[in-house]
């Protein structure tokens, strides 16, 4: 059977590693955004003119200057599915397309019109990593129901079920039998590589039969 997660003090640890992480992320961002600080009065339009015609230093004085709106969105989405750190990855990027993507013409500001761009890459982010997990979940659902049926089976052939009798029995297709089959042997063959990493060789006693030690003697 293949091995069942316990979390444990390195979980534990990790999870806090996490939220340090996070916080030193959040104050670096405060720090950034307060160096910059707001744009001056006509300097929003004047950044978005030279944006939109490839100046680099515009674009960036622009996505400095709406920092502030990356962590007030990406702190709303807490406790979602996502560190806080990737939130701001995920809506910086959909900053950066904002300021790229927008035009003096749209029927909306350009603060709305970012706030919208950055809250959309936060949630589809969400929204793929709830969906991760999801698959996950199924997956080890389906490979606990693949051994049940696999040992069942042994046991009432007295032999090991082919492909297609376990697929019958799972009712699966062949084809996503063999998947959950070769994910099951993955995480044994993981599971004993890591019971493996724990054994000391040295401390490993090989008994060797003596009499494979003697050298056969040869008649006459």
């Amino acid at each position: 059977m293949a091995a069942r997660y316990q979390p444990d003090e390195a979980d534990e640890t990790d999870g806090l590693e996490a939220d340090a992480d996070d916080a030193a992320a959040l104050r670096d961002l405060v720090r950034e955004a307060t160096l910059n600080g707001p744009l001056a009065a006509g300097e929003l339009e004047l950044l978005l003119e030279r944006s939109a015609l490839g100046d680099r230093p515009s674009e960036d004085r622009l996505v400095a200057a709406h920092l502030n709106m990356v962590i007030r969105l990406a702190m709303e989405r807490g406790e979602q599915g996502l560190s806080f750190s990737d939130l701001v990855q995920e809506g910086s990027i959909g900053l950066v397309e904002a300021v790229r993507s927008f035009t003096a013409r749209s029927d909306m500001d350009f603060s709305h019109y970012a706030e919208e761009k950055v809250g959309a890459y936060m949630d589809a982010a969400i929204a793929a990593e709830a969906a991760a997990v999801r698959d996950a979940q199924l997956l080890v659902t389906a490979a606990t129901d693949y051994e049940r049926t696999e040992v069942t089976l042994r046991h009432e052939l007295g032999r090991e079920p082919t492909m297609v009798e376990l697929a019958e029995q799972l009712e699966w297709t062949v084809d996503r039998t063999r998947y959950v089959a070769q994910v099951v042997a993955d995480a044994r063959r993981q599971h004993d590589e890591s019971l493996l990493a724990f054994i000391d060789p040295d401390l490993v006693e090989i008994e060797v039969d003596d009499d494979e030690d003697e050298p056969a003697e040869l008649d006459g």
